[in-house]
């Protein structure tokens, strides 16, 4: 397993929460998502390789904006 961190702007609720997490849980590999509106912190736990870039298109599809932390 791999954990992967990346800080998220735009977040400001539980609801935006839930929207990066739907996005991202979407991405094959992906075991375990841990985000925050408080902090802007996404961690990505995976259980294969995934690109960051898929991380970053998913938090993008979701309305947000996200970079490698």
């Amino acid at each position: 397993m791999t954990a992967n961190e990346f800080t998220v702007t735009g977040m400001t609720c539980g609801h935006c929460e839930m929207s990066v997490r739907q996005e991202v849980d979407r991405i094959a590999g992906v075991k375990q998502i841990d985000v925050s509106a408080a902090t802007g912190r996404l961690v990505v736990t995976t259980s294969e390789p995934v690109a960051d870039q898929a991380v970053i298109d998913a938090v993008d599809e979701a309305g947000y904006q996200a970079v490698r932390a």
